[in-house]
């Protein structure tokens, strides 16, 4: 009887342990894409890639948006310590005026791709307004935990290098206006850039180049001695 129920707790462990793999596995962290995008700041460098298997279409557009350089001179208009670091939309939040594809890129809105991903110290989300559909520009890098704004926001990305950055951010005098908290200086995106981690190194670039320009020497000798001989 005593083997027989040793037996029974064994099984019933196991099964336990297998389901808490499952489910383990099942909420395993999305990987990110290849492609890296710098934030360059009057503090120092944020980058962050994206989640293009949770949130497509919110990726298609900010990726957009920074391609066509909208966010340059734009801002994070909210810091509040241990919870986000916002990046204000970039239609009024720029001091560079838009050209019209800027402009009419940054009004878009895009569909509400809520996930089961959680809002983690370093993911980015997605600002929005109540319709679940109407986030434009702005969004979030979260500075800590928010499990309270799970489902609600859609994630599209996490942050993967800039966490001295961030710190500086909450280290500035802040100011609360309503239901944000925002620096009393302006924390300026000075410039953006973006890179795909799956490209050719360098290194391989260069190489290519030198062959380039050793076949254009050539080919310009060539074309002088045919016709200045």
């Amino acid at each position: 009887m005593w083997a027989c129920n040793v037996w029974i707790s064994f099984s019933l462990l196991w099964c336990v342990a297998s389901v808490i793999s499952v489910s383990a596995l099942s909420q395993e962290e999305p990987q990110l894409g290849s492609v890296r995008v710098v934030f360059q700041t009057n503090y120092g460098d944020i980058e962050f890639g994206f989640l293009p298997t949770v949130a497509p279409k919110t990726v298609d557009h900010i990726f957009k948006l920074v391609r066509l350089g909208c966010y340059n001179t734009n801002h994070f208009f909210r810091v509040d310590k241990g919870f986000v670091a916002q990046v204000a939309d970039v239609v009024g939040g720029r001091t560079a005026p838009m050209n019209e594809e800027q402009r009419r890129e940054g009004e878009k809105t895009v569909v509400g791709e809520f996930s089961d991903v959680k809002h983690l110290k370093g993911v980015l989300s997605m600002g929005r307004f109540e319709d679940p559909n109407s986030a434009q520009s702005s969004f979030s890098m979260l500075l800590g935990d928010a499990p309270h704004l799970d489902g609600q926001y859609a994630i599209f990305g996490r942050v993967t290098r800039g966490e001295e950055t961030l710190k500086k951010f909450e280290q500035l005098p802040t100011r609360r206006e309503g239901i944000f908290v925002m620096p009393t200086e302006r924390i300026t995106i000075l410039s953006t850039y973006y890179y795909d981690t799956e490209m050719e190194s360098c290194e391989t670039e260069r190489s290519v180049l030198k062959r380039k320009l050793a076949a254009s020497a050539v080919e310009i000798e060539r074309q002088r001695m045919k016709c200045f001989p």
